[in-house]
């Protein structure tokens, strides 16, 4: 039998501790990613990312109540010129913030190694989710065991350029 079965979910995913280690691994990779251009804490190498690593960006988003903005490192993949971020949260039930976040602002920037880009955030209909979710689990296998893990269906974004390619901006 070569069938793929999706380990059960790891109830220390639960844990009341783990927002707040990810909060402050988050923020080191962050200081590290700006301090070097990405060149330390540009690629995921966790999880299937052991193996297979994959990009990272940090994307800036605005505070739908605070208006403070943060910044979060997330695993990405160009699409032409649009850059594809997924809402997994690990496979958590409620999106992540930094989701809420671009819902409710979706003009942001983000960086991809030393360069910073405006774009503007959408989340993707059932047509590009459904021509990129396959190629999201290739980049990342894990992206389909944090969807088998969560009810809701997780959200695939897509980050456009606000400035055409080329031009100055």
């Amino acid at each position: 039998m070569n069938e793929r079965t999706t380990p059960p979910r790891p109830r220390q995913l639960d844990s009341p501790l783990l927002p707040r280690i990810f909060k402050y691994v988050g923020r080191c990779q962050v200081w590290l990613y700006r301090r070097t251009g990405g060149r330390i804490g540009g690629t995921w190498r966790i999880g299937a990312g052991f193996r297979k690593p994959v990009p990272t960006l940090l994307l800036d988003h605005r505070g739908r109540k605070s208006g403070t903005v943060y910044t979060t490192p997330l695993l990405y993949l160009e699409d032409g010129p649009d850059v594809v971020v997924v809402a997994s949260q690990g496979g958590l039930p409620q999106h992540p913030q930094w989701y809420r976040n671009l819902c409710a602002d979706p003009d942001t920037h983000i960086q991809v190694r030393a360069q910073r880009r405006a774009v503007t955030a959408a989340t993707a209909d059932r047509a590009q989710r459904a021509r990129l979710w396959p190629l999201l689990v290739d980049a990342y296998a894990d992206f389909a065991t944090y969807q088998s893990w969560t009810e809701r269906e997780i959200p695939v974004v897509v980050l456009r350029p606000r400035t055409p390619i080329g031009s100055p901006g």
